[in-house]
Formats: structure tokens, sequence, C-alpha cells
């Protein structure tokens, strides 16, 4: 009965699928492009097109389909260089050369923020369409500062990194092949715009909205805003502007340097430094006082979802260590790296004075010993002799160590992303007072950061005003920041990358820096986008 029960049903679906192909409404096509605009009407649409703008941004990250994509902002600079174990997509950023405008780094990295500010957009669009009146006029402003600030992401992204870009103001609903590159002073304007609005009706970082989990501190926070801010107006030389906006941080009392053991690992060795960047302390809501922009990420094994693709910053900058006979692999050794990058011989024996804490073993490991148990050489130190060792165990900061028990491979890393941090407040403060010819005020700033460094300070480590210049505070901005920052875009952005990179890194033997000169202070414009404009000329940049 029952087998006859579904022959039944299979032929009545077959019936009625041939009657509806029959009927002329069933042939009756519905194209529906990819510019069909969003309806945002409501609440619980902003927030979710909201946080699919921290989704689209963490694709930036952990963009895994060239693994070399984070040595592409550090190699060929003044902190690192490739190794032979490089991957392919870094080549082009330290044999400049072969940057092209058919260069696959550029144009993701354009693609990105592109996207990023389309969907921003579509939020600020939408709530600033007169008909949404479900939401209070509090709530409508808090909605439009979060996507503001990610525009003006974006934009300052776009701007450091390829100077005048198309500046497109609102949601695309149809295609569009006209676009034209604006002045570089009208992006830095809208830029600046957007941020002033987003620190005035951003929540602040004590009050930002909870879900089921607490406080999501991850999500935009005005101070995210004034940081931003600071940096914008930094590279359009409005430093009075900038140093207003660093202090505000500082003098908020919301965060502090921290200067004492805290989180999970606090009881085993380490240092207050090396704490920050602890798995499970990365985040305010765990202690991490330092921190004004956390990223945060999920372990993908235990949330669906919880990273959106396989960051590689591990596999970058850790050591290929267990490649050697008699070491196995250890989440103390920071898991499984493959030593994408090898930092600078300036930033290994130039960079650090003695007892700076940044540069303790915690922090930059230097020396290796086996592991094993079961080999004879136990405990003894690897000496830097034999092949392959600029992979194997070459000096490699901590900053991304992590060791998955359930990802022992290491492909994937499950570390959340420190975007900003009040370490760097106090170096955009330092820059800022230092243009303006404050120089005092600049060796204090500084000196903050010192003050944690070294713990006999004064005696060590004290800078005065004759110390600083802006070379200096890039010196300190590496030592503070390395693995942090990105480091191509703080030398772009500061006009410093062709001096730096020549004066301090173009003698590295394996992958040496090649035709590094003044066009390549911007990237270029991807050759597909001046391609597919056929309605205008988008320019390119000089020397490409």
């Amino acid at each position: 009965m029952k087998k006859l029960k579904y022959i039944l049903f299979s032929c009545l679906a077959v019936a009625l699928m041939f009657y509806s192909s029959c009927k002329k409404a069933f042939l009756d096509e519905k194209p529906y492009s990819s510019y069909t605009p969003i309806t945002l009407n409501d609440s619980l649409g902003f927030e979710a097109s909201l946080i699919g703008l921290y989704n689209h941004v963490s694709t930036i990250y952990s963009y895994a389909d060239q693994q070399g994509w984070p040595s592409v902002w550090q190699v060929g600079t003044d902190v690192a260089n490739a190794t032979t174990n490089q991957q392919g997509v870094e080549v082009p950023y330290y044999d400049y050369t072969q940057l092209t405008p058919t260069d696959g780094a550029a144009a993701y990295m354009w693609n990105r923020n592109y996207i990023l500010i389309n969907l921003s957009n579509v939020i600020i669009d939408g709530i600033e369409n007169p008909s949404v009146s479900a939401i209070s006029a509090k709530g409508k402003a808090s909605i439009n500062a979060e996507a503001k600030f990610f525009r003006a992401y974006a934009y300052n992204t776009l701007a450091t990194l390829y100077g005048r870009v198309p500046l497109i103001k609102n949601a695309l609903t149809a295609p569009k092949t006209d676009f034209v590159r604006a002045p570089l002073n009208e992006v830095n304007d809208f830029i600046i715009n957007d941020l002033l609005f987003a620190v005035a009706n951003l929540p602040d970082i004590e009050s930002v909205k909870s879900n089921t989990k607490g406080k999501m501190y991850g999500r935009a926070n005005r101070f995210m805003a004034m940081q931003l801010l600071a940096e914008v107006y930094l590279r359009t030389g409005k430093n009075d502007l900038a140093e207003q906006q660093a202090l505000g941080i500082i003098n908020s009392g919301k965060f502090s340097l921290n200067k004492a053991r805290f989180g999970v690992k606090a009881s085993l060795p380490g240092d207050y430094y090396s704490d920050l960047f602890v798995y499970g302390n990365q985040r305010r809501s765990q202690s991490n006082k330092e921190v004004i922009w956390t990223l945060e990420q999920e372990n993908p094994s235990s949330v669906v979802g919880g990273i959106t693709n396989n960051p590689q910053q591990r596999r970058v900058w850790g050591t290929g260590y267990y490649a050697i006979q008699g070491m196995v692999l250890a989440d103390s050794l920071g898991g499984r790296g493959l030593s994408r990058l090898r930092l600078s011989n300036w930033f290994l024996y130039s960079l650090y004075k003695p007892g700076d804490i940044r540069n303790s073993q915690y922090n930059v490991k230097r020396r290796f010993y086996y592991n094993d148990p079961a080999n004879a050489k136990f405990g003894q130190i690897i000496p830097y002799t034999g092949p392959d060792t600029l992979f194997k165990i070459n000096p490699s900061i901590t900053k991304w160590n992590q060791f998955d028990p359930n990802d022992t491979f290491g492909f994937a890393m499950i570390k959340d992303f420190i975007l900003m941090r009040l370490g760097e407040t106090y170096l955009l403060l330092a820059e800022a007072q230092f243009k303006q010819g404050k120089l005092s005020d600049a060796a204090a700033s500084i000196n903050e950061l010192r003050k944690r460094a070294f713990a006999d300070y004064p005696t060590r480590g004290q800078v005065q005003s004759s110390d600083i210049n802006l070379n200096f505070i890039l010196d300190e901005r590496a030592r503070e920041l390395i693995g942090e920052e990105n480091r191509r875009m703080t030398l772009m952005r500061t006009g410093t990358l062709v001096d730096r990179a020549i004066n301090l890194n173009s003698n590295d033997a394996a992958k040496p820096l090649k035709g590094l000169t003044a066009k390549n202070l911007l990237l270029p414009i991807p050759l597909t986008e001046i391609q597919l404009n056929k309605d205008a000329l988008l320019e390119q940049n000089p020397g490409y």
C-alpha cells in the first residue's frame, strides 16, 4: 500500500509539473540583477546588514586563496623580506619590476573596499530614506554612523593606496561604466565628514549593543572613529586636529596600556606585553583594556561561519621548526607556521635596545631547542646551520602564535584581529605633535610606551626631544606594532616607503629588493577596472 501511495504521489507531482510547464505564465522570465536594490525598512533588516559589514571586512584579513596575502603588506618594506617559501602573490612587492596593473593583490584590495563602500551605501541610503518611520531619530543616527565608519574606513584605505579614486556616494542600482577619479581633497573631505558624524553618533565603548552572549565589544564605537580620524588628519596634513583626536582617546579614561600579567596564560611563561596577543585575551570582554577595535572571529569547528576564510597570518609569520628532525608541533612554539616572510636584518639586529620587553624571548623568538623527548638532542639549542634555516627556525614574532588541537595541520588561524589599540594611539599622537614642531610633547608621548617597555625606565629607554624625527617615530611603530600594522600602508601614508626600504632593507641575499621607485608610493589602478569602464577614462597612476 505504501509503495502504491508513493507511486501515486510521484505521478501527481509529474502531472502538476507538466501542467504548470504548459501554462504560458510558467515560461515568463523574472530576471533579478545583482543591482536590484535592497529595501531596508526595519531595525532587524538594518542590524543584519550592519553585521554583514564586519563579515565583509574579515574577508580582507582572512583571505587564503593566495596564502602569501599577509606578506604583501610587509615584504619589500623596511621590516621584512620574502623567503624561499613564498607563495607567489607577494613577489611584486619586493621585486617591484613585476608590479603592474594586472597585479592580483592590488585588484583584490580595490575590489574588497569598493564592495564595502557599496554595502555601506545601501544602509546609508536606506536609513536616510524619510519613509523609514519605525526607528527613532537616535536609532537612525546610530545605524548611519556605523555604516559611515565603514565607508570611511574603505575610502581611507583606497586613498592611501591608490590616491585619487572614484567617489561613490550612493548605492549602485544599475551597471555603471563611466567612473572617473575624484580629486583627492574631495575624497578626503568625504572621509572626514563621515568620521565626524561617526564620532558624534556612535556609542561609547562601554555601551555598544549586546547580544545573548553579552557585550559585543567588536561592534563600532566612537573611539574607533576617532582613531581612524586621527590617521586621516595626519595623512591630509591636519596635524593639530589629529592631535585632538588622539588626545581624546587617551584622556577618555576608557583605555590603558597593559603593564601586568593577565588572562588565560598568565601563570605560564610570558610577559605582560605578550599577554596582549594570546588567544583568549584579545577582546575587551577578556580584560584587554588596551584594545580599541578587535575584529572578533570564532573557531569554525564550534561556530559555523565563525571565520570567513582561512587566515594565513600564523603560517606567514610563524616558522616551520617542526620540519627539523627532533622537533614536534607545540603550543608553546605557536603551532604550525610556514615562514613565508623573514624579518629584516635591520629589524632583528639594529632596531631594539637592550631591555626592551617588546624584544623579549616571548615576543621575538630567536632561539629554538629540540623538543622531542625521543630525540637524543632533546633540550639542546638548534644551530642556525644547514639548508632552509630561513624558514625553519628563523627569528620570528609570536603575536600570531596559536595552536588549535582540532587542526594540528594548522591551515586556518582562529585568533581575533586586533585592528586598533592604545599603543598605536600614542604613536599617532607623537607623529601629530612632531609635525607641529612640539618635540618635547612628542617625546613625552613616546615615553609613555617606553615606560611600559623598559623595566628600569628612565635609566634605560627614555627618549629626549632631540631624538624625535619622523624616522624615529616610524622606528618606534615597528617596535610596537610589528605584525599588527599594515606596514606598507604606513610607509605609503608617510611617503617614506622608498627611502626606508632602500636604506634599511635592500641587501637581503635570498629575495633582494628590486626596482623600487617613487611611483610605488601608489599602487596601480587594476587594469580590469580601466578596461570595463568603457564610457569614461579611468586614469592609471603615473609610471604604470
